[in-house]
């Protein structure tokens, strides 16, 4: 029963945090988006004590449920060593925990938390996984629903619509890919082994539940060395040859519980021995002299993103093209881009949800996959709040349409040599007729009054990139949108 249970919840989870990824409807959200902010990092990042205190204390008092439940990547690895088990069963041993290397990646996540954040991002659970699912699933996602809408649309059927289908990382596309084949692969072999070795979320939360109060227990009266719950242990905690659970890798799936035909293993209180407090004081000591070494890692994490000026051009039938920004476009409610680079963990859940497609992973290497705002397929418009609602560690606070609209995300630079009234004498006006916030006027050129240009206000200017996006002129607008460090209101 209690395997069921456990595998129940684990599913709604995993499906729903999926589909709030997946979603074209762009209102799952609504529904939905509690579940993002139930994942433990982003709840540290955003300080949600409530969400914090919570898993510590399902920890405190049943070990790792959290993995097995709630973190998207712990299930989807289960998902793939189910698979793998239909091909071949009860494929599990023991292995001994390899301690210091899992304390040693800790160390250094933790330190490159504070010293370069997007670096320590790739290993993140729920960021891997919503980076797996928003960049790479989600496309293959759309282009099945688009065959399925021109299907239904030769039957004259209208309810499903076609969508527009592109890769929004780029060439960072390669992340998400070498994080699907690593953590499916190794699922594949050794169930956990990911969740065990790698995840510094699984490693924080093993050292607590080895101090649990309900654990999962083998009565040695009743055990008769079977090695069923080895053999099943996807952690591999399991040392059936000495009645023996490694506490620290255990994610309470129940898998031991329910192979068990002699009843010898029971989800009870623990019981105390003078062996498990040596074990814990053993963690502590590992713990300290892994911090002090990887302190010396942090001078050398720090890489600045090279810097690159705007190149102009005209060509009518080319498609927009990114200009380099030298300060990228962050959201409105992500106050600074230092606030945000702090905060953001890359998850791109705000990427997958926004309805103007123009959040997508960055490229450069001071915010490498955190997203930033690009305007060539769109432009923030000034009633959208998507993404604050949405975002579950507080880089982009919620904010009301009416906040939004004070606040200046950004600031419109023109391009002399690339505005078409300059270089070919015509007149357009496209920016000015288009701003939401009237942040641009159509003033004549000096030394030639018949030519009009556009005049920028900065202090009106939202940064939504309404006049980039529709701007005529081809590769690169005649009229960009520079980020601002920190977003100014008024």
């Amino acid at each position: 029963m209690l395997k069921k249970i456990r595998f129940w919840l684990a599913l709604v989870f995993w499906v729903s945090i999926t589909l709030l990824f997946l979603d074209i409807t762009k209102g799952l959200h609504i529904y939905l988006g509690w579940m993002a902010k139930l994942q433990f990092l982003p709840a540290i990042l955003s300080i949600n004590i409530g969400v914090i205190l919570l898993v510590l204390a399902l920890t405190f008092l049943f070990g790792r449920l959290y993995c097995s439940i709630i973190c998207p990547l712990g299930v989807f690895q289960d998902f793939v060593s189910r698979i793998a088990g239909r091909f071949k069963k009860r494929r599990f041993s023991f292995k001994k925990e390899n301690r210091s290397v899992r304390l040693y990646i800790l160390g250094v996540f933790v330190l490159m938390m504070i010293f370069f954040a997007p670096i320590a991002d790739l290993v993140a659970p729920y960021s891997a996984y919503g980076r797996m699912v928003s960049l790479l699933f989600q496309p293959i996602y759309q282009w099945i629903h688009n065959i399925g809408a021109s299907i239904a649309e030769h039957y004259d059927s209208y309810a499903m619509y076609s969508l527009d289908v592109w890769f929004k990382a780029g060439w960072a596309i390669v992340v998400p890919i070498v994080t699907f084949i690593v953590v499916t692969v190794w699922s594949w072999k050794t169930g956990r082994g990911y969740c065990n070795t790698v995840c510094p979320v699984g490693t924080l939360l093993g050292l607590i539940s080895t101090k649990s109060l309900f654990k999962v227990n083998i009565k040695d009266d009743k055990c008769v060395n079977c090695g069923l719950c080895e053999k099943n242990c996807k952690a591999q905690a399991i040392d059936y040859k000495l009645h023996k659970i490694d506490y620290s890798r255990c994610v309470a799936c129940m898998n031991c519980i329910d192979v068990c035909k002699k009843s010898a293993i029971v989800f009870s209180r623990c019981k105390s021995e003078k062996a498990e407090s040596k074990a814990t004081s053993e963690v502590d000591e590992s713990l300290r002299k892994t911090l002090a070494t990887t302190a010396l890692l942090a001078v050398s994490s720090v890489v600045k993103a090279q810097e690159k000026t705007v190149d102009g051009g005209l060509a009518v039938i080319e498609d927009k093209k990114i200009p380099n920004r030298e300060i990228p476009v962050k959201p409105a409610g992500s106050r600074s881009y230092k606030h945000f680079s702090n905060h953001c963990t890359g998850c791109q859940l705000c990427v997958s949800q926004c309805p103007n497609g123009i959040l997508r992973p960055s490229t450069r290497l001071d915010s490498f996959l955190q997203p930033e705002m690009s305007f060539e397929r769109g432009y923030c418009r000034p009633e959208c709040t998507r993404c604050s609602e949405v975002c579950p560690t507080g880089a982009i606070e919620k904010i009301t349409r009416e906040e939004k609209t004070a606040i200046r995300a950004g600031h419109a630079v023109w391009i002399k040599q690339n505005c078409l009234p300059v270089t070919d004498g015509v007149s357009c006006g496209n920016c000015a007729s288009h701003c939401p916030s009237g942040a641009i006027t159509m003033v004549p050129l000096v030394g030639n009054p018949d030519v009009k240009i556009p005049s920028i206000d900065s202090e009106r200017c939202l940064g939504c990139g309404a006049c980039e996006h529709l701007c005529p002129v081809r590769p690169f607008s005649a009229i960009y949108v520079e980020g601002n460090l920190v977003h100014g209101d008024f």
